[in-house]
């Protein structure tokens, strides 16, 4: 199944992006339209609406998506720390039907979140 949205569009090369990991399952590229110094979206390249039609076969899929988020905030200098985002649904602030996570990190975070 193919889901024409802009992170599909992204994967495909059709639309640039500053791209700062990617592997056979996932993408990670910088927001936009940052939220904090670092920002970045991790993508998985399977093709999943939410995160309410994650399966029992994703599970390997997350896992790795929450191991590159690591990878990229050490690599990113968030010794400080972090926040890990996954908005479901149009009412959580999901704007784009793709699940991604958000990586925010190099400032002060606060709770709740908004």
């Amino acid at each position: 199944m193919m889901t024409e949205n802009i992170f599909q569009k992204i994967i495909d090369r059709q639309i640039q992006a500053d791209i700062v990991y990617e592997d056979e399952q996932c993408l990670a590229f910088r927001d936009i339209n940052p939220q904090a110094p670092v920002h970045v979206l991790i993508i998985p390249k399977k093709v999943i609406r939410t995160h309410d039609e994650i399966q029992e076969s994703d599970v390997e899929l997350l896992g790795k998506l929450h191991w590159v988020a690591v990878q990229l905030a050490r690599e990113l200098g968030l010794k400080d720390g972090y926040r890990l985002v996954i908005n479901c649904r149009e009412q959580a602030g999901q704007t784009v039907p793709h699940l991604h996570m958000h990586l925010l990190g190099g400032r002060e975070m606060h709770w709740p979140p908004g």
